[in-house]
C-alpha cells in the first residue's frame, strides 16, 4: 500500500491507496509544536493495520518538511519521497519561476491532466482558495491565489472591533439583514462571484472553454452560488496527484 500525505498550513491530509484505490484517509492538525517522536506514536496508531510500502510527502510548511519526513521514517521504516518542483512531474511548469510552485498545486496539476479532459482550470479550497491550470497541451501555466474562505471569517473578526466570529455556512441571502448573514454573503458569494470571474478571464486568455474541477471542504458549499457549475468535484485531487507522482520518482 501507498501512503500520501498533503501537510498544508492547517491540516495533515492523509491518503492510503492501493493500486489507484484510495482506501482510507485521515487528517490531523499541522502542529508545528509537536516532535518528531509524538508524529511517530500518532502514525503508528492511525496506520495500525496497513501494510505500507511506499510513501510521498508534498508540503506548504517548511517547518515541518523535515520532522514529517523523519517521523515517517521512524514509524514505517521507509524513505519517503518528498514532492518539489525538481522532481519528475511528467508536465512542464510554465511559470516565470518553477520553484515557487508549491506542491499541492503541482500535485492539483498533475492529477488534473491524468483524470479530465484538457484544458483544466482546478480550485482548490484549503487555507487560501488557488486555481491551477493545465493548457491543452497538458502543461501547468499558473494560477490565481486568493484568501481561503475560513482565513477571510478569521481576518474579519480578528481586524475588526465589532464583527463576530462566525462558522462557514451557507449564505441564505445576498443582502443580508443582520450581521451573520451579511459577512456570509460578502464571504460565501463573494467566493462565488470571484471563482466566475476568474474562471471567464482565464478561459478567454486559454482561448477555449476548461473543464471546471474543485476540491476542499467549502467546494459543495460555494458550488450553490455559481452562475457556472464546477463539471466535477474530487475531493480527493491533491492525494491522487500524489498517487502519480509516487510512480514518476519512486526508487
Amino acid at each position: 500500500m501507498l501512503l500520501v500525505a498533503d501537510i498544508g498550513n492547517t491540516s495533515i491530509t492523509l491518503g492510503i491507496y492501493e493500486g489507484s484505490a484510495i482506501v482510507e484517509q485521515f487528517r490531523i492538525a499541522s502542529d508545528k509544536d509537536l516532535d518528531i517522536d509524538e508524529y511517530v506514536v500518532l502514525l503508528k496508531t492511525l496506520l495500525k493495520g496497513f501494510v505500507i510500502s511506499g510513501c510521498i510527502i508534498s508540503s506548504v510548511v517548511e517547518e515541518l518538511t523535515q520532522k514529517f519526513n523523519n517521523a515517517i521514517i521512524g514509524a514505517l521504516k521507509i524513505e519517503p519521497v518528498i514532492l518539489s518542483p525538481k522532481s519528475n512531474i511528467g508536465m512542464a511548469l510554465k511559470v516565470d519561476n518553477p520553484s515557487e510552485v508549491g506542491a499541492d498545486r503541482i500535485a492539483n496539476a498533475v492529477a488534473s491532466k491524468n483524470l479530465y479532459k484538457l484544458p483544466v482550470i482546478a480550485v482548490d479550497f484549503g487555507t487560501a482558495t488557488s486555481f491551477d491550470i493545465v493548457d491543452k497541451e497538458g502543461n501547468f501555466v499558473g494560477g490565481a491565489i486568493a484568501p481561503g474562505i475560513n482565513l477571510q471569517l478569521k481576518s474579519l473578526n480578528k481586524f475588526t472591533s465589532k464583527l463576530p466570529k462566525i462558522e462557514v455556512a451557507t449564505s441564505p441571502c445576498a443582502i443580508g439583514t443582520n450581521t451573520t448573514d451579511a459577512i456570509l454573503a460578502g464571504v460565501i458569494r463573494g467566493c462565488a462571484s470571484m471563482i466566475d470571474g476568474i474562471v471567464e478571464q482565464s478561459e478567454s486568455e486559454l482561448g477555449e472553454k476548461a473543464t471546471l474541477i474543485a476540491t476542499g471542504g467549502y467546494a459543495t458549499i460555494v458550488a450553490n452560488y455559481l452562475k457556472r457549475p464546477f463539471d466535477n468535484i474530487n475531493p480527493t485531487l491533491t492525494l491522487d496527484g500524489l498517487s502519480y507522482l509516487y510512480e514518476l520518482n519512486r526508487k
